[in-house]
């Protein structure tokens, strides 16, 4: 019981893992500024930051979700050197493409996952 309990958290964490960073890594290529980037909610457990100006990285106690916080004027006041960086500033292309890039991140690991077995077998034939 407890095994499938661990493996179905391992499972939903490397899920929600995979979903966010896709949505981290399109918005930092489109030059939005990422504020945070949590795998849970809740109380946190662990957080690096390198600096005050970069992205903090957060691990908190529920494991059932996570979120890419970015710099937005709806959220927050935004400092004016910092406006180009501002999601809701980004043009809707840009903005489409980081909505949509955590699904299609995880279309792709699920391509990955599925495809490496017949990969493998592939590559390690015999002649």
């Amino acid at each position: 019981m407890i095994t499938t309990v661990l493996a179905f958290l391992l499972t939903l964490g490397v899920l929600i893992i995979v979903h966010e960073f896709g949505h981290y890594r399109v918005a930092v290529a489109c030059g939005v500024k990422v504020l945070r980037f949590s795998v849970g909610f809740g109380r946190v457990l662990w957080r690096h930051q390198r600096d005050r100006e970069s992205t903090e990285f957060v691990i908190c106690a529920l494991p059932l979700g996570g979120y890419v916080r970015m710099l937005d004027e709806r959220e927050a006041p935004v400092q004016p050197h910092e406006l180009d960086r501002a999601f809701n500033r980004k043009p809707l292309p840009a903005r489409a493409a980081i909505v949509s890039a955590g699904p299609l991140a995880n279309l792709a690991l699920a391509v990955l996952l599925y495809a490496w077995p017949m990969c493998w077998v592939w590559w390690n034939r015999r002649p």
